[in-house]
């Protein structure tokens, strides 16, 4: 059948049963219709598409979760057409399915806002337009939170900067699910000048909320937040909020704040002990040195040892050897417990010329999951230096290798003028 007569079709059952009840025989039949429709891949969207505007919810939902399913170029406009639907289940399915096609797998493994999501799209990755006003307009004035927090964290895997006054807006609800996803975003977005738009929310009385807002502060430096993180620390209800407001600090490398890391460099909690470690290792205070090797040397805890070593790197000690600080750090990135705790630290570090020239050495002698890991930091922090060094990669023999270098050369070659 070809795409007029499954649009003709489509049309007659649409016509012939609108407005049934949920247990219709009729609407089950229409949902029939279109997961048949759906099983025909994208030449059914045109099919499908007119169920959008079923007078039955549960025929628009599974419209719109079969055009989503189908996953090509030609599910863009449906699902666009399908945020402006006025049922949250409708507009979360949509945003669901754009979301999916920018960033594939995110239906399965990002997508629940009960588990945080720090996921964002490969720089050269572009949303069209309308998807992101499409997503804005979700995110300020969904049907519902639930709607309106699902599009926030859209926005931030998009990392769709030009949303930023629609995700304002959305701050208005004082809802926590949706104030936490802005936060998020804006976190992914990266841009300091956001950073005094929510700097009042270090005080919100939700702990999920507060962190958030205190990690946002410190993810974009805001110096002006300073006090307030301090203020923060001495009155935090319990440790976590403690822990977070100290590696915000020790982000933003302060001179005025070395007393307060020197006062938490041992401290009997590891998250503090770290992040102590890490905003002295910020300072490059060649003074704080020698207690730092000790440190390094005598630390039992996983976490805060990762810590010395970046603060030794971050001080000059880039050497790459058995038992070097550098060398720990790219060899926990093998490590399922701790990887994802060496991995920012080591990309943090990569922003130093003389360290990524050290990870290029590291290269060849790395594990597949430490090649996979360092190439991808250096996508995200290389310059062109670093799109000759990730050449010989490209033609690797192990695909998962190759491939990954080839997303790293795009994404520097997105990011450079």
């Amino acid at each position: 059948m070809g795409n007029s007569g499954l649009l003709r079709v489509g049309l007659l059952l649409l016509l012939a049963n609108v407005g049934s009840g949920a247990n219709d025989p009729r609407t089950k039949e229409r949902i029939k219709g279109i997961r048949d429709f759906a099983k025909q891949g994208s030449s059914a969207i045109p099919a499908i598409e007119p169920y959008l505007a079923d007078a039955d919810l549960p025929v628009r939902l599974e419209a719109t979760k079969a055009i989503a399913g189908i996953g090509t170029q030609r599910c863009l406009d449906p699902l666009v057409k399908a945020l402006r639907d006025n049922a949250p289940e409708v507009q979360i399915a949509a945003v669901i399915g754009l979301t999916n096609f920018y960033h594939p797998g995110y239906s399965r493994t990002g997508a629940r806002l009960s588990e945080e999501n720090r996921d964002v799209v490969e720089a050269y990755v572009q949303a069209r337009p309308d998807v992101v006003e499409g997503l804005g307009k979700v995110a300020r004035g969904g049907s519902s939170f639930e709607a309106r927090a699902h599009a926030a964290r859209a926005l931030g895997v998009l990392r769709a900067k030009a949303a930023t006054e629609d995700l304002l807006e959305a701050l208005k609800s004082k809802n926590s699910a949706v104030l936490f996803e802005v936060l998020i975003a804006f976190q992914k977005f990266g841009d300091p000048a956001n950073a005094s738009r929510v700097q009042y929310l270090l005080r919100d009385l939700d702990d999920r909320v507060q962190i958030a807002a205190i990690e946002t502060a410190g993810i974009l430096h805001n110096r002006a937040a300073l006090p307030d993180l301090r203020d923060v620390m001495e009155r935090a209800r319990n440790t976590k909020i403690r822990r977070a407001a100290l590696t915000s600090i020790a982000m933003m490398a302060d001179a005025s704040s070395r007393n307060l890391f020197l006062q938490y460099f041992k401290d009997k909690d590891d998250g503090l002990r770290g992040a102590a470690a890490e905003g002295l290792g910020r300072l490059k205070d060649p003074a704080d040195r020698p207690a730092m090797e000790a440190a390094f040397e005598s630390e039992k805890k996983m976490g805060p040892r990762l810590s010395a070593a970046f603060a030794l790197v971050m001080m000059g000690k880039l050497e790459l050897s058995e038992f070097s600080p550098l060398q720990y750090l790219i060899n926990t990135l093998n490590s399922k417990l701790y990887r994802d705790s060496a991995a920012p630290l080591l990309a943090e570090l990569s922003r130093q010329p003389a360290v990524r020239q050290q990870l290029y050495a590291a290269l060849p002698k790395g594990t597949k999951e430490e090649k996979l890991r360092l190439i991808r930091i250096l996508g995200s922090t290389g310059d062109r230096e670093t799109l000759r060094a990730l050449e010989t990669w490209k033609t690797d023999a192990d695909p998962e290798v190759s491939q990954e270098s080839i997303k790293a050369i795009r994404s520097i070659q997105a990011r450079l003028p």
